[in-house]
């Protein structure tokens, strides 16, 4: 186990202040007295970052202010213009694929070598315990980054979501006073064709709290199978999380049909599409007629950057070395000037999908901010780990008043500051205590892979 460093001290009295404090703008945009208070006294304007001082008080946030605010007969914690967030959520998640690397690698590092090879090992592999032990290594390590709420999928093919749904639960359960948890249905959509193994999965997920979901494929019985998930759902009263169009293909165009369903249908719920590579590669009309509708639908599409440009334009087995050209990271830019919300997520953790990640939000924004320039200006972006995945979610994810003290503090004065390094020394503040940052150790898996089936 690492224990990370935190930059400061956070003080044990339930009551404090911390002063002098920098956040984006957009985090505290509701309230009247951050209108004109754009920070302009050292860093450039551009990163509308804001002063702000924040009142803790028995757990939990009680109040934001402007420098001074909250002086008087309290702690304070003076935070030398450092900038503050509050902890992140996760939207787009695969806890229960995560780690399996090292018993279980990418052959080549295409999407299909990667759908052949985690099979491969969900099959051989994945008991109670070892899908536990996977999941409660990547939640140990979420959570030292700084992450309160994650919506992890989960592989609902049978007789998986037999073994991963009540697993599930019990997790959840168990970090509930850590960790907010919510669990999506994951299977292609070609598998829920049949009805009765459409019903198994919705018997299996909904007494769990599970959200219905699937990968979805242009297949010919793609919009029965679309509307009788939609209904379902209805009937349920719960929201909808697809895997959409996760190709380089242009004639991939999924995600049309699921915004048309719930057009048509009036859903009511919240839908969540992830991925949406082939848009990158679309005409110009095609993308108009795609986004117009996603706008009208109500649709979260939730972006996954590094796993994304992990997979996609990879050489094909047996064709010459290329570098890649396509990288498959959707067109976040052109859905949120449409008003359609848009969030960043870490998808794959050290499996078949993408090799690479530590469920670390922060890291995530930093390569998302690189990758689809996220900046100039910077603006709200930083929602996208924040407030919208939460909002989604049926949460709250920002500097909510009379809410647990959950917040990110880093030792970082600007967004140069923050994006250019890992920011390894952050403290985490859950219910207003700063809690041990502890990195469970990668040998504490190894027994996972000495005497399994590989």
């Amino acid at each position: 186990m690492s224990v990370l460093p935190g930059f400061l001290t956070v003080p044990h009295t339930s009551r404090f202040a911390l002063t002098r404090g920098r956040t984006p703008k957009a985090l505290v945009s509701h309230l009247p007295e951050f209108d004109n208070a754009i920070d302009r006294s050292v860093f450039p304007p551009d990163d509308d970052l804001v002063c702000a001082d924040f009142l803790i008080d028995g757990g939990n946030l009680v109040g934001v202010g402007l420098p001074g605010t909250f002086d008087g007969e309290i702690a304070l914690l003076e935070l030398d213009e450092s900038i503050v967030l509050p902890a992140f959520t996760e939207l787009h998640t695969h806890l229960d694929k995560g780690h399996i690397w090292p018993r279980q690698s990418n052959p080549d590092g295409t999407f299909a070598g990667a759908l052949e090879a985690t099979n491969k090992d969900r099959v051989a592999n994945w008991s109670e315990q070892d899908v536990r032990a996977r999941m409660e290594f990547g939640l140990s390590t979420a959570y030292a980054h700084g992450t309160r709420t994650i919506r992890t999928h989960l592989d609902s093919l049978d007789p998986q979501h037999k073994i991963s749904w009540p697993l599930f639960a019990e997790i959840r359960e168990e970090w509930a006073d850590r960790m907010t948890l919510q669990g999506a249905a994951l299977a292609g959509v070609d598998r829920l064709i049949d009805d009765d193994v459409f019903k198994d999965l919705m018997d299996t997920i909904l007494p769990h709290g599970g959200i219905p979901g699937a990968a979805t494929y242009m297949i010919p019985e793609l919009q029965n199978v679309l509307t009788k998930m939609f209904r379902a759902a209805m009937d349920a009263g719960v929201d909808l999380d697809f895997h959409v169009d996760e190709t380089l293909d242009a004639d991939a165009k999924t995600l049309l049909v699921i915004a048309q369903t719930a057009i048509d249908l009036g859903f009511e719920g919240q839908i969540t599409c992830g991925h949406c590579c082939s848009l990158s590669r679309q005409s110009p009309s095609d993308i108009d007629r795609a986004l117009d509708l996603v706008a009208r639908s109500g649709i979260t599409v939730v972006s996954l950057p590094m796993c994304n440009m992990y997979l996609q334009n990879r050489n094909e087995p047996g064709s010459p070395p290329h570098t890649p050209r396509f990288r498959g990271v959707t067109l976040l830019h052109e859905m949120k000037a449409r008003g359609i919300p848009v969030a960043i997520s870490s998808d794959n953790t050290r499996d078949p999908f993408y090799a690479y990640g530590d469920l670390d939000a922060l890291e995530v924004y930093r390569e998302a901010t690189r990758i689809a320039h996220l900046d100039h200006p910077i603006v709200d972006w930083i929602n996208t780990i924040t407030q919208t995945p939460a909002k989604t979610m049926g949460l709250k994810g920002g500097f909510d008043i009379d809410a647990p003290a959950d917040l990110v503090l880093t030792r970082a004065r600007s967004f140069s500051e923050l994006l250019s390094r890992p920011q390894g020394d952050r403290v985490v503040i859950r219910n207003g205590k700063a809690i041990e940052r502890v990195l469970p150790d990668y040998r504490t898996l190894d027994h996972l892979f000495t005497s399994r089936e590989s």
